[in-house]
This record gives structure tokens, sequence and C-alpha cells, in this order.
């Protein structure tokens, strides 16, 4: 049967309308460009910086344990669409290409407002 359908062909009513903070977000991807950030309203007042386009990356060294600020030269591989790779967005799991070599980005920067990576041997 159809969904939203009972067995006998007659509707589903909703108890009630969906609220507003219910609704989806918009998908806002970080390209690699000049950093650019928004500032959005959250849940309460709380205000959310989001990361529109970044081209800088806090990269952490393992062997050494130290973070270092290093340009992204261009982004690799990503394992969500390996069609983002050619557009150059940086999600969360990216293989990008910096001035220290290879990293993989850590956190959500379309979340979060900065791009985090661990160096890759």
């Amino acid at each position: 049967m159809r969904t939203g359908r009972k067995i006998t062909g007659g509707k589903y009513h909703a108890a009630r309308k969906s609220r507003k903070c219910e609704l989806p977000g918009i998908a806002r991807f970080v390209t690699l460009k000049q950093k650019k950030l928004k500032s959005l309203r959250g849940l309460g007042g709380n205000k959310k910086q989001v990361l529109l386009s970044c081209d800088i990356a806090n990269v952490l060294n393992p062997k050494t344990k130290k973070a270092k600020k290093v340009k992204i030269k261009n982004v690799l591989e990503t394992p969500a669409n390996k069609f983002w790779a050619r557009q150059n967005r940086l999600i969360k799991g990216a293989l990008i290409d910096t001035e220290l070599g290879k990293a993989r980005i850590t956190n959500r920067p379309s979340q979060e407002g900065s791009v985090n990576a661990v160096l890759i041997e």
C-alpha cells in the first residue's frame, strides 16, 4: 500500500502540524576559498558560527602531538561522495592536501566554524 494509508485505503491524519524546530536545516557545504563565516541563531537564542568557505586547517601531527595552522591546497578524496572532491567541498572524513602533507578532516566544518585535521603518514 501507499505510505500514509491504512490497509483499507483510508488516510492517516496527523495529530498535529510539524513545528518549526522540527524542520530540516539548510544543507551547507564548506568550499575551499577564502574564509567566510556566518552567524546563526540557535534554539534558546544561542549563537552558532557556521563556516561557508575556508582555506586554513588546524592540522595535528600525531607523532609530535602538536597542532599547526596550515593552508589547504586541494581536496583529494571524500568518503561520502566522490564528486564532492572535485567541487573542493570540506566535509568530515575528507582527505586534504596541505603544506605539511596529506591530512584527514576530523570535525564537521559546516557545524563548528573551523577545520580540524590529523596528518596521515
